[in-house]
């Protein structure tokens, strides 16, 4: 499980974060960067797609090794090529190949997720998900200071070519444990019935009169606060890299300070914010990060007015990781406690879908906001979303079956 959330967490970064400093550095403009974004939507809408991956095998591969196998193997594979794709063309003259193979590994990295997600639960019984869960946060975390911080240093002192390469060499980590993992593949049962054919718009439309019989006219204001919670960081996150590119910072200072040290910070500031939740509520925690949001991007605005100073830069990554886990982590927390009997993994994946798509596509149109204001004006902007979030949960708190008044998580 450590080996998968580490092939899960390396392209994470390779395809966002990482590619933003890569992209500037070669001249491109922020509108394009941000334009890039859009690439990623296969995060959020991998669940359109997830059924295939129960519903069919990939070809000859899975004869040998099974169907979960085969496919972990197959979606890392996929991402080895499109790394080194994405290493052998230049953005700067083949903007097209590098846009090319992003999406490709975009869409590897996407279904390895709804893979590994599937693995998990059927590997292990359910009192020990927790510390499956846990192995694999931290490979995932491993992973993102590869893909971040190791792929900055190489690019710094070799090239962009050997970072992405090594990168793709390294995705061995991720075939050799679904090759070492044990087939969990569940033979099939002869007494149960046929399976129907699937249906996309009965599999939606089941777990959303779910959520609207138990929580009524509620459920509007709730969807709307979990689609705003967190678009501020989806904004500013995208803008972040270019900036300090901008700020004069070389790559070896973004990878040792944004990329090592936030990582650090993002950990104590997710468990801080799930201790939260277990002392104070849903409610006050949720209050207290879209405030620390708030007050992350107001600081990102005070540094583009500081120029290439590491203290400033240290400064703004510490308040900017620690509220983004913090307020990460009580967004989980809420859409978890939304969720009813008998469609709780439909139901969540329909939230966290909801939640991250409306801001990585204002995301998309970030650079434009950069290009016509410039980096403080934008951030302010970015900030003030706090605003319409601090009034949703105030009126959502107040609403029978909002779920802010009672939800708590055990600690």
């Amino acid at each position: 499980m450590l080996a998968l959330g580490f092939s899960s967490g390396l392209p994470f970064l390779l395809i966002l974060g990482t590619l933003a400093v890569r992209l500037r550095e070669a001249g491109i403009g922020v509108e394009a960067i941000g334009l890039f974004t859009y690439l990623a939507l296969a995060y959020s809408l991998k669940f359109l797609w997830s059924p295939i991956v129960d519903a069919f095998d990939v070809p000859i591969l899975s004869r040998l090794v099974g169907r979960r196998r085969a496919w972990m193997i197959a979606c890392q594979i996929l991402l080895a090529v499109a790394f080194v794709g994405c290493g052998l063309s230049d953005p700067a003259t083949a903007l097209f190949w590098t846009a090319a193979f992003t999406a490709l590994a975009a869409f590897g990295a996407a279904t390895q997720d709804v893979v590994v997600d599937g693995w998990r639960i059927d590997a292990a019984p359910s009192e020990m998900q927790g510390i499956m869960a846990a192995a694999y946060q931290l490979g995932y975390r491993i992973g993102m200071l590869a893909a971040g911080a190791g792929a900055l240093y190489m690019a710094q002192f070799v090239s962009w070519s050997a970072a992405y390469i090594s990168m793709a060499a390294l995705m061995v980590v991720g075939i050799a444990a679904s090759i070492l993992s044990p087939n969990v593949d569940r033979p099939p049962d002869a007494a149960a019935p046929v399976r129907k054919r699937f249906n996309f718009a009965e599999a939606v439309k089941a777990p959303l009169m779910d959520l609207y019989a138990r929580k009524g006219a509620a459920l509007f204001p709730i969807l709307a606060l979990v689609a705003l919670y967190r678009v501020s960081d989806f904004l500013a996150g995208v803008m972040s890299n270019p900036l300090y590119v901008d700020l004069g910072f070389t790559k070896a200072q973004i990878a040792s300070v944004a990329k090592i040290y936030g990582v650090w910070i993002g950990i104590v500031g997710a468990f801080v914010g799930g201790w939260c939740v277990a002392k104070l509520g849903i409610y006050r925690t949720m209050l207290l990060g879209a405030c620390g949001q708030a007050i992350s991007h107001g600081l990102f605005a005070w540094l583009a007015t500081q120029g290439a100073s590491i203290e400033a830069l240290v400064f703004a990554i510490s308040g900017d990781n620690f509220a983004q886990s913090f307020s990460g982590t009580v967004l989980i927390a809420y859409m978890s406690s939304l969720t009813g009997a008998g469609f709780s993994a439909t139901q969540y994946a329909l939230l966290s879908s909801l939640y991250a798509l409306p801001g990585k596509l204002a995301a998309g149109v970030s650079g434009f906001a950069v290009a016509a204001w410039g980096y403080p004006p934008f951030f302010m902007m970015t900030a003030a979303i706090a605003v319409p979030v601090l009034g949703l949960c105030m009126l959502v708190a107040r609403l029978p079956g909002g779920g802010l008044q009672t939800a708590k998580m055990q600690s």
